[in-house]
């Protein structure tokens, strides 16, 4: 056995760790190509056989990946994702709108809050929905429908 005969598994096997540590699919996809091209070595093929059955399948496993859900990376507006601003969805009362902006006091200080677009100044129980810079954008407080229930007999 050569000393080269490993190469492709120890490229693949690197391959994977990268890809362990970056948490990225596409060197996977590249190491599925290294692993093509031991197999091909395996079979006894020249190493330009090897280069373009790698090369290939690479491409391939990069192409059907980048084509997969896993391939777009989805871009959210960090303002309104309650995963990084946990203010998102906290309830706030406001009082009196002036011009569909106010100040409300939030968390124990006072906060410049604005009505979200579309959104009604009669509400008096809003809930955040963005964060922008140092203003909450608010939303009309979304009630369940309350229907009492009656503990006498009729």
């Amino acid at each position: 056995m050569a000393p080269n005969d490993f190469l492709w598994w120890i490229g693949a096997g690197a391959l994977i760790v990268a890809e362990l540590l970056t948490g990225t699919f596409y060197l996977l996809m590249i190491a599925l190509g290294f692993l093509a091209g031991a197999l091909v070595k395996l079979n006894g093929a020249s190493l330009a056989a090897q280069c373009v059955w790698a090369a290939l399948v690479a491409l391939a496993a990069v192409v059907v990946l980048r084509r997969s859900r896993f391939g777009h990376r989805q871009r959210r507006d960090t303002s309104t994702n309650p995963d990084v601003v946990l203010d998102v969805g906290a309830p706030v009362e406001v009082s009196a709108w002036r011009d569909r902006r106010a100040r409300v006091p939030y968390r124990g200080a006072e906060w410049d809050v604005e009505l979200a677009p579309g959104e009604r100044e009669d509400a008096r129980e809003y809930e955040i929905a963005a964060v922008r810079a140092n203003r909450l954008v608010l939303v009309a407080r979304k009630h369940a429908s309350h229907h009492p229930v009656s503990t006498t007999k009729e």
